[in-house]
C-alpha cells in the first residue's frame, strides 16, 4: 500500500460524517477532516449552527434529532468515515438521578451510534473501506461519581466499537475510540455549575479541584488537539489500528 507523503489532502475523495458537529468537538472534527480533503456533512439538532460549519468548510448540514431513534432505523448511509460524537452530560447522585435522564443519556451516546453504524456499514463493507471514530471519553475507562448514565454509556460505546472492529475488520473497515479527558466545550462549560452544585463548592473552584485533579498535566483538552488524532485515525496510516482505545487525558489513566 502507498502511503501519503503528508496529511495535506490524504483523504482526498472521501466524504465524512461528523454528529454533534456544530460545535465543539464536533465542529473542530469536521474542520480537520475538511482540510484533509473529505466532503463533510454536519450533523447537529441545531440546524442553524451546524449550517454555519458546514459553510465554513464547504461541506453539508444535516438538522436531525438523534433522540429520534425510531427514525434511525431504516436510514442507509453512504458515507466512507462516521464520527460518532454527539453527546450530552448529566451530574447527579445516583438516588437522585432521573430515570428518563438516564435513559435519554443512553439513547443519544449508544443506541444512536450504533444505528448510525449499522446504517454505514453496507457501504463501507460494499467499497472495502471505512473508518468509524467514536468520541467517547477518560469515563469509557474510568468512573467518576455522580455520572452513573454518563460513565455507563461511554463503556457501553466502548464495547460497540470493539465489536465493530471484529466485524468491519474483514471488509477494510476499522473501529476505534479516542478518549479525552475534559476538552475545552460549551458541554463542560455547562457541568461546571452541576458540578458546583452536587460538590457543594464554588464553581470557581470546580476545575481545579474536580475537572483536573486526576491530570498529571493541569490544563483542559483543546478542541483540535482531539481532532487532530481523529483526522489520524480517519487516514490510510492507521489501517492496522482497529478495536483500540486512545487516551489524551494527561496521564489520568496512568494512575
Amino acid at each position: 500500500m502507498t502511503f501519503p507523503a503528508s496529511a495535506s489532502g490524504d483523504l482526498a475523495g472521501r466524504t465524512a460524517l461528523v454528529t454533534g458537529g456544530a460545535s465543539g468537538i464536533g465542529a473542530a472534527c469536521a474542520r480537520e477532516l475538511a482540510a484533509r480533503g473529505a466532503r463533510v456533512t454536519v450533523a447537529d439538532i441545531d440546524g442553524a449552527a451546524a449550517k454555519q460549519v458546514a459553510t465554513e468548510i464547504d461541506g453539508r448540514a444535516w438538522e436531525v434529532d438523534l433522540l429520534a431513534v425510531g427514525e434511525l432505523e431504516e436510514l442507509r448511509l453512504e458515507t466512507d468515515i462516521l464520527i460518532n460524537n454527539a453527546g450530552v452530560q448529566n451530574v447527579s447522585p445516583l438516588v437522585d438521578f432521573s430515570p428518563a435522564q438516564f435513559r435519554k443519556l443512553l439513547a443519544l451516546m449508544v443506541e444512536a451510534p450504533f444505528l448510525l453504524i449499522r446504517a454505514a456499514l453496507p457501504h463501507m463493507y460494499e467499497q472495502g473501506h471505512g473508518r468509524i471514530i467514536n468520541i467517547s471519553s477518560v469515563h469509557g475507562l474510568r468512573a467518576s461519581a455522580f455520572k452513573s448514565a454518563y460513565v455507563t454509556a461511554k463503556h457501553a460505546l466502548e464495547g460497540l466499537s470493539k465489536v465493530t472492529a471484529l466485524e468491519g475488520g474483514p471488509y477494510g473497515v476499522t473501529s476505534n475510540c479516542v478518549n479525552p479527558a475534559y476538552v475545552r466545550t460549551p458541554l463542560v462549560d455547562k457541568q461546571i455549575a452541576d458540578q458546583a452544585r452536587t460538590h457543594g463548592i464554588p464553581e470557581t473552584e470546580v476545575v481545579e479541584q474536580i475537572m483536573l485533579t486526576e491530570s498529571a498535566i493541569k490544563r483542559l483538552v483543546e478542541p483540535e488537539e482531539v481532532a487532530s488524532l481523529v483526522g489520524w485515525l480517519a487516514s490510510d496510516m492507521a489501517g492496522m489500528v482497529t478495536g483500540a482505545s486512545y487516551t489524551m487525558d494527561g496521564g489520568w489513566t496512568a494512575r
